[in-house]
């Protein structure tokens, strides 16, 4: 089973800035996903990038 991206405890209170919705890992490329709008946030060396205008908007948007 894959190692966590960020530790869950930290994950579990974790909302997406565009949306608040929740977020899930993603292993490949490491990210996390918001469940809403789709918005996808960069995870470098652990760290996530939580910036909006640096987000993977989902296709269409």
């Amino acid at each position: 089973m894959a190692e966590n991206l960020i530790d869950p405890a930290l994950l579990a209170i974790m909302q997406c800035p565009s949306c608040t919705g929740d977020l899930s890992e993603q292993f490949d490329p490491p990210a996390l996903v918001c469940g809403d709008c789709g918005f996808t946030y960069a995870v470098v060396d652990g760290i996530p990038n939580m910036v909006i205008e640096d987000a993977t908007k989902p296709e269409g948007s």
